[in-house]
């Protein structure tokens, strides 16, 4: 038995190979919290993110026997989710128009404190709100950790892209974190 997986997850990856409706539920329910946590970094909502962790989860039913349980069957699964967010983006990209791309003039500096008071939620909420190519990117530079040239590799473009579509994404975040805050002391002042 891999040190990484425990008997009961075994047991439970048994069981859905052998088509267990039940063991699939178990997995499906044990696993949910930390799946959609990953999707909703791809997403632009919450339903769509939904829609990226069924289609996961789907996969990992439908392909469960190339799964090697000498490894993490957790880490197998996130990256399951991500591949399939992947191509949700890919297939997203082919039939979307390019939008022009305003850049703030004036960017302000965030401070460090308003990116202490930022909840884990509201980031992925301002995340979810970045055009699709700076969500990605960002989604995989930071919060999952690639470099430049296996995002290049996954997304099919250049790394220069990638590195320009995450410092855009860097720079949209910054003016929502600020309009956020400024919103906040408005707030309190009044």
């Amino acid at each position: 038995m891999s040190e990484h997986n425990s008997a009961a997850i075994l047991d439970l990856l048994d069981g859905c190979l052998q088509g267990d409706r039940r063991s699939q539920e178990l997995l499906y329910k044990q696993f949910y919290g930390y799946a959609m946590g990953l999707c909703l970094r791809y997403a632009r909502s919450r339903d769509e993110a939904a829609e990226i962790l069924n289609d996961g989860f789907f996969k990992i039913f439908t392909k469960l026997e190339t799964f090697d349980p000498e490894r993490p069957f957790k880490t197998w699964l996130g990256r399951v989710m991500i591949n399939t967010a992947l191509d949700q983006y890919r297939r997203e990209a082919k039939h979307q128009v390019h939008e022009d791309i305003h850049l703030a003039e004036n960017t302000v500096a965030v401070s460090e404190n308003a990116l202490s008071h930022l909840a884990y939620e509201e980031l992925i909420t301002m995340v979810q709100q970045l055009p699709p190519a700076y969500r990605t990117v960002f989604s995989l530079a930071v919060l999952d950790g690639y470099s430049h040239e296996d995002i290049a590799k996954e997304l099919d473009i250049s790394v220069g892209a990638s590195k320009s579509n995450l410092s855009r994404a860097r720079e949209k975040l910054k003016v929502m974190i600020v309009k956020k805050s400024m919103d906040e002391y408005e707030r309190v002042v009044r």
